[in-house]
């Protein structure tokens, strides 16, 4: 296709051209041998090869640029400034000069040697703040796109918060390892996630250590087709266990991740139980048959409004099913139970928050009542706050409501949430349960709390539509039971610290094993009464601090 001509063409036409005079040479040659004389001129050949290969490429590229001027006639063309004057800044170049709808205008780059030269016919510019405004209001930017890997989150956010205050599009391309057959393609150059703006910096992992609790060994994952739990699968499995139990009661969720893992290809033996972890016949069976090592309790009712309707359920599977777990895990020597919480359990105030505290209290309780028993099971606490695209979280909502138009409802004007990434904090998870040693609560760095209106604006900028104009924003009331801002301690708890700078031991109050069982057996006598109110006054009984907010339960804190 002429209009797509290039170097490559440049080169078969050279080659077809050289071909055609060696031919002719030889030729000339076979011509002298016999009759003493030359067929053709050897000027001749030499003119014709030169004149040949220019006025053919030359050709092509008359058409080319023809076409491409043309284009640029019917289309109004986006110009484009790109964030890194690299080889991929190269690359990414190209290929959006190849539309008829873009066109690079510049590069933005912060290595000093590079700024102020030309590359590629392009001028570089400092990636400066005060720069980039000037440029933006002087030569007109249309978009942004970012082609470095190595950028902090902080200089994007803030590169993000530029190009939305200044009304100009953001876009990033892919890691080279996911580009097509190894070439960026126009359709690969995409809008910001909110994500990559919401993750961390990468934490710095102790492999070894993780490695060496887990290699070899049979490891238990409950909830395991879960956001978090399957994440955990991926993984454990990286540090070669001897086998893998993952239970789950999820069937679709759970054939997916059996599928994923095949696809893994890892030589780890898997099994998968779709089974309900309140189940004692069975769970017990599953205990039984492969006497795991290590258990990794994932499973747990998390919706808080459902939870508010049905606290049965969440004492059935958050509390009583994390007790039978645990009896179990002591029953069959099990070496180290981790339990993965969240930070609805401190200051609860909806009853999902309150199952949890339960279960973190039950756990804690058992391992101290165990401590000077030997060869007994440490049981480990991890206890953080919401993560990035878990299931039923805003940040999925959010996407599909901006897709539909709006309107984007959030609760509250002032609620905040803290974030993290599903792969940083099952990491922090396997960190801290190779570090405990048996009755900690370890409570992870969330970073900052992040409004969730603001979240919510954010995502409608990147998504390039104007927020009240043309998505709508609207606060529907904070549902029953839910807090306006998270905690990771209550007032009466502090920490201290370990040797990973993200993790922490929160030191909690304690209750003894014998007290908190005689009430998992008060909850186990209510939970089939359908007394509502009866199973809500005794978790706040055992967990005075339970305030409920917005909750059909708060007439219990008044008496």
């Amino acid at each position: 296709i002429i209009r797509y001509t290039g170097l490559q063409d440049g080169v078969r036409i050279v080659t077809m051209v050289f071909l055609n005079a060696v031919l002719s040479s030889v030729a000339n040659l076979i011509y002298y041998y016999n009759f003493k004389n030359n067929l053709i001129p050897y000027s001749v050949i030499i003119i014709g090869f030169l004149s040949s290969s220019l006025l053919l490429f030359n050709y092509r590229l008359l058409v080319k640029y023809f076409f491409s001027y043309y284009k640029n006639l019917v289309f109004k063309r986006s110009r484009v400034m790109i964030y890194g004057a690299g080889q991929t800044g190269i690359i990414t170049r190209h290929v959006i000069d190849s539309s008829p709808r873009t066109q690079t205008i510049g590069f933005f780059e912060n290595d000093k040697n590079k700024v102020g030269k030309v590359l590629d016919g392009i001028k570089i510019y400092k990636a400066s703040h005060e720069e980039m405004e000037r440029l933006f209001r002087e030569i007109g930017v249309d978009e942004i796109v970012i082609t470095v890997r190595d950028i902090s989150l902080e200089d994007k956010n803030e590169l993000v918060d530029l190009c939305i205050k200044n009304q100009i599009k953001i876009r990033t391309i892919p890691p080279v390892d996911k580009w097509v057959k190894g070439e960026l393609s126009l359709n690969q150059i995409k809008e910001i996630n909110i994500e990559d703006l919401l993750g961390r910096e990468a934490i710095n992992l102790d492999k070894q250590s993780v490695k060496a609790d887990l290699r070899g060994r049979k490891v238990l994952i409950t909830g395991a087709a879960g956001s978090i739990g399957s994440e955990l699968v991926r993984q454990v499995i990286q540090y070669e266990p001897m086998s893998l139990i993952l239970v789950d009661q999820a069937e679709s969720d759970l054939y997916a991740i059996e599928r994923e893992i095949k696809e893994l290809n890892y030589n780890v033996k898997v099994t998968l139980y779709l089974a309900d972890i309140t189940n004692k016949e069975r769970i017990s069976s599953i205990f039984r048959f492969h006497q795991p090592n290590i258990v990794y309790h994932a499973a747990a009712y998390k919706h808080v409004p459902m939870m508010e309707s049905n606290p049965a359920e969440a004492i059935l599977c958050n509390i009583l099913g994390t007790k039978l777990l645990a009896d179990l895990s002591v029953a069959h020597q099990v070496s180290k139970f981790v339990m993965v919480s969240t930070d609805k359990a401190v200051n609860p105030t909806n009853v999902m928050g309150c199952s949890k505290r339960i279960a973190e209290i039950y756990v804690q309780s058992y391992s101290n009542f165990l401590a000077d028993k030997p060869n007994s099971t440490a049981f480990v606490t991890t206890r953080f706050g919401n993560v990035l695209g878990s299931n039923g979280s805003v940040i999925p909502m959010f996407k599909k409501q901006i897709q539909n138009g709006g309107p984007i409802t959030v609760t509250h004007p002032d609620v905040t949430r803290y974030f993290m990434t599903i792969p940083e904090a099952c990491q922090l998870v396997l960190e801290a349960g190779t570090m405990g040693k048996g009755g900690e609560i370890f409570i992870f760095d969330m970073g900052r709390a992040i409004r969730i209106a603001d979240l919510a604006k954010k995502m409608v900028h990147l998504s390039g539509l104007e927020p009240g104009r043309d998505i709508e924003i609207i606060y529907t009331g904070l549902r029953e039971g839910e807090k306006l801002y998270e905690e990771l301690l209550n007032k009466n708890e502090n920490t201290i610290s370990t040797h990973h700078s993200k993790i922490m031991i929160a030191k909690v109050k304690e209750y003894t094993y014998d007290d908190v069982n005689k009430y998992i057996e008060l909850f186990n006598d209510l939970v089939y009464d359908n007394n509502e109110l009866k199973m809500v006054a005794l978790m706040k009984e055992l967990v005075p601090e339970y305030i409920s907010s917005y909750s059909r339960y708060e007439i219990l804190d008044k008496n």
